[in-house]
């Protein structure tokens, strides 16, 4: 061992050492390493930068903004509540359509992101049905880690070592060479989470979060709302049709409150506050809360043309992606102390219609228009989201928000542009597959195009972007070129053949696959990729054998991080949903890797010839 490679191994060292203890945070540290690394004079500061203008590190960050383009139009929630639709009660297959679900989506966008979608579907299905949160969180968090397996884009560990295969002169993977191995292991997975979810037993959940917040079915009880509410198309016939909300005042003349207005357009439905200026027009459907004590819908319904639609959640709350409801109190200072409601303009001013108010904890039902309102009244709200969150952020207006419902968590920023985000996705997969482009190439096109159809902003392209995960793969690439420069990884590849002693090809891809994956433990498994790759490679050039395979072997150990809950943040979100211990994970990961090693040795070779 000379003294060069002496100095980088002991630089290598410390970096696990600080990654296994967590300080600094591990993209520091990759910046650390390469800051100090040109100091050896092994690597030049440009060698050492290098990694900014690599394609896959351009490639990752685009997956991200795709990622977050599925999760802002609504994709991933959809895949989600059909999931629950399809599920019914059988928790086998619930079981066998969530792992499959979220290996599916995580087959196209980061696996952390697809497991930070899927807790609260997992924890919605877990409150419906009755089932412990723990029999569905980590099965879940295998399925994510299944899906870097599926394709070359499922995990930045494939990218890293696709990444080595060009430098070392071959051509790489292709999208789809990582399929064959990803879904038996798959299948493999959902069989032995069916099997081992009986050790998984239901746990007491802590909650340290205090009071719960309200939902809107919370709300609809506390305010007596149930009933109310009617879903009323405008005809062609009906006088409604060009005269002005405020021309008509429902209010008055019918005890009708109009709480919305869910209006065609080209391409999709919209739902608009009412104001006293919108015009109705025919095929306008309104959304109608009747609140005086003697108002007769059927009456409304003859009297103005209306046909009569129907509702699938209570009080409107199947509308919840477009319209939701806000708690607010009346300021101490606020112009509305001693006006009625009508008096006080409340949609004219905020766009909302008032339909709850309490006095102390009292509710008002009845007679609400003409009831004067006090210091500390609290009034319930109901209109488009946009509204309730522009009252939000105004700090000079009379009304305060007090609650807002946990219905607002779900709604989507972008909406009607899922069509448009997954032909984005298919579009990207297809220019991949097909080769007409670069994959870096094919991933920035979907991008832009994310961009021009408005399913994604440039604002939240940037926060969506994990640059703590990029700028650790870049800090850890030039270890790569260090350890090769300075005999290390020949020293590595030198000691595992001599390890396995002449064992067999069969017993170097499993030392290698235990290998990378032990250090997966300790040290992030991109990290893992970047430091394995190479000893892949130059094993493969000893044994004049094909590089595939050993490549294959350590992107499939990276990604097989199932036996700690620091092995990859994957397991880390969802240890406390979960409420798992460390010893959850070790029982059940440590068995499922050994499977999943044994699977990939015979896959692999037969797969990727070895000669």
């Amino acid at each position: 061992m000379n003294a060069e490679l002496a100095v980088v191994l002991a630089l290598l060292v410390a970096a696990i050492v600080m990654f296994a203890i967590n300080k600094p945070r591990m993209d520091a540290v990759a910046l650390i390493m390469l800051t100090v690394l040109p100091f050896t004079g092994v690597i030049t500061m440009g060698e050492a930068l290098a990694g900014f203008s690599d394609s896959n590190i351009v490639l990752l960050g685009a997956l991200f903004v795709i990622g977050e383009g599925l999760v802002r139009t609504g994709v991933a929630q959809r895949l989600g509540d059909w999931l629950i639709q399809k599920a019914g009660s059988s928790e086998t297959r619930l079981l066998v359509l969530l792992m499959g679900a979220v290996a599916s989506l995580g087959a196209f966008m980061s696996s952390t992101g697809v497991v930070a979608i899927f807790i609260p579907v997992g924890l919605r299905i877990a409150q419906s049905t009755g089932m412990a949160p723990s029999r569905l969180m980590m099965p879940l968090s295998v399925a994510a880690l299944i899906s870097g397996m599926m394709t070359l884009v499922g995990t930045a560990p494939n990218l890293v070592v696709n990444s080595e295969l060009v430098r070392h002169g071959a051509e790489g993977f292709q999208f789809f060479s990582f399929t064959p191995f990803g879904v038996p292991v798959l299948i493999l997975g959902i069989l032995y989470m069916l099997f081992t979810r009986r050790w998984l037993a239901a746990k007491p959940q802590t909650d340290g979060h205090g009071a719960r917040r309200p939902s809107l079915q919370d709300w609809i009880e506390e305010y007596k709302l149930a009933g109310r509410e009617y879903r009323l198309r405008v005809t062609e016939r009906s006088p409604l049709v060009g005269k002005t909300v405020g021309e008509l005042d429902l209010r008055r003349t019918s005890g009708a409150n109009l709480v919305a207005i869910e209006r065609n357009r080209r391409s999709s439905r919209d739902v608009i506050g009412p104001t006293a200026k919108t015009e109705l027009r025919a095929d306008d459907i309104l959304l109608v809360d009747l609140f005086a004590p003697k108002a007769d819908i059927e009456a409304l319904r003859q009297q103005f043309a209306l046909e009569l639609l129907p509702l699938t959640g209570a009080y409107f709350s199947d509308r919840a992606q477009d319209i939701g409801m806000a708690e607010v109190m009346v300021a101490a200072e606020s112009e509305l102390v001693g006006k009625t409601l009508v008096e006080a303009e409340s949609r004219e001013r905020y766009r909302l219609t008032v339909i709850g108010l309490r006095h102390g904890r009292v509710a008002i039902e009845r007679g609400l228009l003409s009831e004067p309102l006090r210091i500390g009244d609290t009034l319930l709200l109901i209109g488009p989201w946009k509204e309730i969150e522009r009252l939000r952020s105004d700090t000079t207006a009379d009304l305060l928000i007090l609650n807002l419902p946990t219905e607002l968590d779900e709604v989507l920023p972008v909406t009607g542009k899922a069509a448009q985000a997954l032909f984005c996705l298919v579009l990207m997969v297809g220019l991949m597959v097909s080769g007409v482009v670069p994959n870096v190439q094919a991933a920035l096109i979907a991008c832009l195009l994310m961009g021009a159809l408005r399913c994604i902003d440039l604002d939240s392209a940037y926060r969506s972007i994990h640059w703590k995960s990029l700028v650790l793969i870049v800090g850890m690439l030039p270890f790569s070129i260090a350890l090769q420069r300075t005999g290390g990884v020949d020293l590595a590849a030198d000691g595992l053949m001599a390890l396995t002693g002449g064992a067999g090809t069969y017993a170097v891809l499993g030392s290698l696959f235990a290998i990378t994956a032990l250090i997966g433990l300790f040290v992030s498994n991109t990290a893992t990729a970047v430091l394995m790759a190479p000893v892949a490679l130059a094993i493969a050039d000893d044994l004049h054998a094909s590089p595939y395979p050993f490549a294959m072997i350590v992107a499939l150990a990276a990604s097989a991080a199932f036996m700690t809950p620091i092995s990859s943040p994957v397991n880390t979100l969802v240890v406390a949903p979960g409420n798992y211990a460390f010893g959850d994970f070790v029982r059940i990961g440590v068995p499922f890797t050994a499977i999943v090693m044994i699977v990939s040795v015979i896959l692999v070779p037969w797969l990727l010839p070895l000669y």
